[in-house]
Parts: structure tokens; C-alpha cells; sequence
């Protein structure tokens, strides 16, 4: 956009980005959900601190607490939002918004350079429509509906989707940086290399990848643009050519995708084929992908969560008749590449982008995502903003064409209007985890035991905990086989003082899934609390063995260890929690009481100062410190712990406060 008609190709990209903006203005009331955004922010005590052992863990912990995902730039942004926000959720969710305003100020300019690439190319036998105006028609048409559209309401106002909008930031920025390189090596005559731009959107990949997996389909989106607009693929030579120009891009996303099936194998995430069948996931990819274009013309009734289907079959006319209309989609936009290639492009593109989220590979128990379309949605957008273009040049020469022009542009402003309205109202839904999943009960109140469950928990949350356990039975009589519903209602029980109930809850979740660990780990929680230790301790030698790198199981071991005197072997418990897991501060916390329970006051007082490095807003830290220096007589070190921990409205600090300062040969006088 060097000269002016580039300005003014920015200046509409800017009103996008603005009226996106202020679209969304809404979200920043909103607060967290509880469906990974405890996994990712304010439950994930990682993010507190943006040192050594963080990025550590962002690049290396990704099978621990990403959910099944290798994201960690998405996770340093996350780091970043709480060293200037700390935990609340208007800040996460402004950088949300910022992201993706700024996506929808890219794709004006990339819709703006592809339809410049058709123009060099001359691919359309009369693509004079989508030139002067029709190419800022068609830009702004598909930025708006890019920015605008409810459809992509789930990836912004929900906070822990800061990987779909950061993903996408990186995405847009690798094919306008390819779109360069391409025009720089048409201009200078000769095959393609490692130029600058051509390197910058390799670069970009890499972050797009380490935003979210959903980028690896980059390479392919590539070829599809060089075939059309750019007109570089012509022939089975031009073709090979392109493709190993490609190939450290390939390169790069095949790796990445071997990390994402590794991760999600490890999360126990992966439906098998046994349990689902291939021939079934096609039909429900399918349906699943005429259900995404339905959403995008007629966005109402988007719910947060859609159940995986249970009667699947291609005889009934909901899966036949998504199937025939696939292929006549398909086989029109063959029909018609001859001539006017840009709708197999954009198909092509909607497809291949949403292949890996369509479930041929499942992931989950959902069977689409209005998230998963963010970045797929871009072909369909573009389509219908040459339509727009070319509706626009096509009235110019009607008799009528001013009224027709005036009724189209009040037609577009309307849809504007429409959707601003529709996706503000959608925003409304991620107000809190409860307006969340009281929407999702109400939309579909038998479609899943997952949505009980989760609002289950957050009831639990809120201290309403009859009302969880009403909830979890729910979900089991939906699903009686999910193990993780019986651990929550376990959970509650423990809440309520009922351990016996929670232990026959647990054993219930065990012999579901008698290899996953932290079933384990809460069964020996409860025999702790009722003080059967030797039963704890088998539950949590068998929750390690497991799972060798569980630093929450040894912790507990160093717990019950610590309980009942056994002071050597809760001391190897803790090492080994902190060995597995540098930041667990609390581990170096109930160290450093181990430590002076055996007399050692110096590793005690070292303990304490790393959990207080690792977490310093928690009073306990600072009064247990304190505690270390009234023991080795340090009264002055020992009464500017206890008044920290006081100031941070810590009840013991305020009283050991005082009773230092009555102690102690007046350093603390006349402070009460």
C-alpha cells in the first residue's frame, strides 16, 4: 500500500478494525468461565512469573497443563496479561480484542492483495468488477464479515481462545508476507528463493504454530494461492517447483502436528477407531462442514458446545443429503476453474483449513466448534465479498442501477447492523462459566454430561455445593461412564465432610479408567482424611508408578509423610514434587516445615525464601519465614515478615505483629 490508492485501502481496513473494536467493547465485563480458562489463567500459577522455569515449562511442559496443545507463545501472552493485569479478566480479555481487530484489519489488506494478484494475473475473462471501488467492496465486504460475524464470538470473548486470535494474527501476516515475496519474484524474473519475505513468512508460521496447531494448514493454503490468484502453478514442472519451495513449511507443520497427537495421546483426548468408526467420522465431518456454512449465513442459535451425534447413519437424510451437497459444491467449483478459478480456491481453502478440527482425526467429544471456522471462514468471507463487488459493477449498467445500488448499500448496512446487534448478544453469553453453561442447559438441556458437569463444578465453586451434586447426578444419568463427573461428585463430598460417599465415588472412577493417575491421587487424599494412611499411601505410590512425573501425587505422599512423623520420607516426597515441578511453591513451603520440625532452621529459612521468589502474595510464606527467624532470634526480620503478611490481611500476621512488637526492644513500638 505504498501509493495513495493503497492509503486508502488502509483507511477502510482501519474503520474495519474500529467498528470490530467497539463490537466487542461488551466482553471486557465479562469475567472468566470455568472451561479451560482455569487451565490456562488464574488456576494456572505458571503464568505468575515470566522467569527461567516459566518459559521452561511453556516450551517444554506442554502434556502437563496446555491441555493437550503445544502453544507456547499463547501461553507467554497469557504470562505477560497477568504481569500487567494480574488476575483479572478485563485485561485478557482487551488483548482478545485487540487481536482480533487487528485480524480484521489484515484481512482487508490481504483480501486487497489477493484481488491485486487477480488483476496481474487477468485469471477472470472480465475482471474488471474488482477493480477502483470493487476492489475496496470487496475488501471491506469480507473484513466486516471477518470482524463483525457471531460466528466468531467464541474465539474472542472467551479468554482461554487466545490462541485461535493470536494463531490468526500470525496466519494473516505469513500469507501477506508470501504475497510479497511472490510479487517481488515475478517482477524480478527469476525462480524463487530465501528473500527476506519469503523468510518472514516462514517466520510467521513458526509463531502461528506455536500460537495453536490449527496453522498447519499453511502450506497447503500456500499452494492454493499459488494456483490462484497468483497463477504459479500451470503445469506438473511449475507445480513440483512451488512445492519444494514449500517444503520447510511442510517441514515445520508436520512436526508441530506429530507434537499435537503426541500431546492429546498423552491427554487421553483421542477417540479410537474401535470406539468410533472411520466411515462415521466422514458422515459427521460432512454435516459438520454444511453446518458451518449454514452458521455463517444465518448466525442465530450458536451454541458454546455441540454433543458428538450417537445414531449416525448415511441412510438418514440429516448425513445423506450433507454428503450430496459436498459433492455438488465440489464438483461446481471443478466445473467452473477453467474459467473463474476463485471458487474451488476459496472452497478448497475452507475445507483443507478445517480438515484437522473435522474430526477424521477425534479429539474430544464434540463434533464441531463455532472457534474451529475463525480462520476457515476467511474463504467463504472472501467469496461473498467478490460477490458483493461484482453485484456492485454488475448494477452500474442496469436501467435502474442507482435504486439498485442504493437498495444493496442499505441492504449491507443493515447486515452490518445485524450482525454487530447479534454478536453483541453473543458476547452476553460468556458473561460468567454460569451464564455459559445455563445458556448451553437451555439450548440443549439432555445433549451432554460434559456441560452438567461443568457447571457442576462451578456451583462447587460458589459454595452451592447441593447444587453440584444435583448437577454431577444429572451427568451421570446421561453418561454413567465418565469417569471425571465421579471424581467432581467425590469432590463434593469432601466438601461436605462425607468422605465415605467420596471414596465410593472414587473407586466408581477407577474402575472406569483404572489407568489414569489422578483418580488415584484423590483416593488417597480421602483414606488421608479419615486418617487411613496405609491405604493414602498405597493410592499414591500407585498414582506415581502411573505416571512417574506427577509432582501433585508426591507432594501428597510428602503430606501424609509429614502427618504422621515420618519426617525422611516426606522430605524425599517433597524433593522429588519439586525435582518433577521447580515451580511448585507450596512443595518448598511444606519442606521448609519439615525442615524445622527436624531442627534444621537454615534449609527451613531456604525453603521459605524460594516459595516466597516463586509466589510472593501468599501470607502463609511470610508468617512461616517469620516463624524461622523468631526461632533463630531475629526478632527485626521476624516482625517485617509478620507485618507483610499482615498488610496482606493475614489475621496470624497481624497478631504475631503485635506480639513482636511487645517482644522486641521497641523496633515495633508505637506501630498499634
Amino acid at each position: 500500500m505504498e501509493n495513495p490508492k493503497w492509503r486508502r485501502g488502509y483507511f477502510v481496513a482501519w474503520i474495519v478494525a474500529s467498528a470490530t473494536f467497539l463490537a466487542y467493547l461488551r466482553t471486557l465485563q465479562n469475567g472468566f468461565v470455568h472451561w479451560d480458562d482455569d487451565k490456562y489463567i488464574y488456576e494456572n500459577l505458571h503464568i505468575y512469573s515470566l522467569n527461567a522455569i516459566f518459559f521452561k515449562w511453556a516450551f517444554w511442559g506442554f502434556h502437563h497443563a496446555s491441555v493437550g496443545n503445544w502453544l507456547p507463545l499463547t501461553l507467554i501472552s497469557y504470562a505477560l496479561d497477568h504481569a500487567l493485569w494480574g488476575a483479572k479478566p478485563m485485561g485478557y480479555h482487551l488483548t482478545n480484542i485487540i487481536l482480533h481487530s487487528a485480524n480484521a484489519f489484515l484481512v482487508v489488506v490481504l483480501s486487497a492483495r489477493l484481488i491485486e494478484a487477480w488483476e496481474k494475473t487477468r485469471d477472470f475473462s472480465s475482471p474488471s468488477f474488482l477493480s477502483g471501488k470493487g476492489k475496496l467492496i470487496a475488501a471491506a465486504a469480507t473484513g466486516l464479515l471477518f470482524g463483525l460475524h457471531p460466528l466468531h464470538v467464541e474465539s474472542v470473548a472467551w479468554a482461554s481462545e487466545r490462541k485461535d486470535v493470536l494463531c490468526a494474527f500470525f496466519f494473516l501476516l505469513s500469507i501477506i508476507a508470501y504475497l510479497r515475496y511472490a510479487d517481488r519474484i515475478r517482477s524480478a524474473g527469476k525462480p524463487g528463493g530465501f528473500e527476506p519475505w519469503y523468510l518472514l513468512s516462514l517466520f510467521s508460521l513458526v509463531l502461528a504454530l506455536m500460537s495453536k496447531p490449527m496453522a498447519v494448514s499453511l502450506p497447503v493454503a500456500l499452494l492454493i494461492l499459488d494456483w490462484c490468484p497468483l497463477g504459479r502453478i500451470f503445469s506438473l514442472k511449475s507445480f513440483r517447483a512451488v512445492f519444494y519451495e514449500k517444503l520447510p513449511f511442510i517441514a515445520l507443520c508436520a512436526g508441530d502436528s506429530a507434537l499435537t497427537i503426541l500431546a492429546q495421546k498423552k491427554g487421553g483426548a483421542m477417540t479410537s477407531f474401535n470406539q468410533l468408526p472411520f466411515a462415521s467420522r466422514v458422515l459427521v465431518a460432512a454435516r459438520s462442514l454444511v453446518l458451518y456454512i449454514w452458521k455463517m449465513v444465518l448466525p442465530v442459535n450458536l451454541v458454546p458446545y455441540y454433543p458428538y451425534p450417537k445414531d449416525i447413519s448415511f441412510l438418514s437424510p440429516g448425513y445423506l443429503l450433507p454428503v450430496v451437497f459436498v459433492v455438488a459444491v465440489t464438483a461446481f467449483c471443478l466445473l467452473k476453474a477453467r474459467r473463474q478459478k476463485i471458487w474451488l480456491a476459496c472452497w478448497g481453502y475452507f475445507v483443507i483449513s478445517l480438515l484437522p478440527v473435522l474430526g477424521l482425526i477425534q479429539v474430544g467429544r464434540q463434533a464441531m466448534a463455532d472457534r474451529y471456522a475463525y480462520l476457515p471462514s476467511l474463504g467463504p468471507f472472501l467469496a461473498a465479498g467478490v460477490a458483493a463487488a461484482w453485484a456492485w459493477k454488475k448494477a452500474e449498467g442496469l436501467k435502474y442501477g442507482k435504486v439498485f445500488r442504493t437498495a444493496g448499500a442499505s441492504a449491507a448496512l443493515l447486515a452490518v447492523f445485524s450482525m454487530s446487534y447479534l454478536t453483541f448478544r453473543q458476547t452476553g453469553i460468556w458473561k460468567s462459566g454460569l451464564a455459559l453453561w445455563n445458556y448451553v442447559i437451555h439450548k440443549e438441556p439432555y445433549a451432554s454430561a460434559v456441560v452438567y458437569n461443568n457447571r457442576g463444578y462451578i456451583f462447587e465453586k460458589m459454595g452451592q455445593t447441593e447444587k453440584a451434586i444435583a448437577d454431577f447426578n444429572e451427568a451421570i444419568a446421561i453418561n454413567p461412564r465418565r469417569a471425571r463427573v465421579y471424581t467432581n461428585l467425590g469432590n463434593a463430598y469432601i466438601t461436605m465432610g462425607q468422605t465415605e460417599k467420596a471414596i465410593a465415588d472414587f473407586d466408581e472412577a477407577i474402575a472406569i479408567n483404572p489407568s489414569k493417575a489422578d483418580l488415584y491421587n484423590n483416593l488417597g487424599n480421602a483414606y488421608a482424611k479419615l486418617g487411613q494412611t496405609a491405604m493414602a499411601v498405597d493410592c499414591l505410590d500407585k498414582a506415581v508408578s502411573l505416571k512417574p512425573g506427577f509432582s501433585l501425587a508426591y507432594y501428597n505422599l510428602g503430606r501424609v509423610y509429614m502427618g504422621t512423623g515420618r519426617f525422611d520420607l516426606a522430605v524425599a516426597a517433597y524433593e522429588k514434587a519439586i525435582a518433577l515441578d521447580p515451580s511448585f511453591f507450596w512443595a518448598y513451603n511444606n519442606l521448609g516445615v519439615v525442615s524445622m520440625k527436624m531442627g534444621n532452621a537454615t534449609a527451613a529459612l531456604g525453603d521459605f525464601n524460594k516459595a516466597i521468589v516463586l509466589n510472593p502474595g501468599n501470607p502463609m510464606f511470610y508468617m512461616n519465614r517469620g516463624r524461622v527467624y523468631i526461632a533463630t532470634g531475629c526478632g527485626g526480620l521476624a516482625a517485617a515478615d509478620f507485618r507483610k503478611a499482615c498488610e496482606m490481611g493475614d489475621g496470624d500476621g497481624c497478631r504475631a505483629l503485635r506480639q513482636t512488637g511487645f517482644k522486641s526492644t521497641g523496633i515495633m513500638g508505637g506501630l498499634f
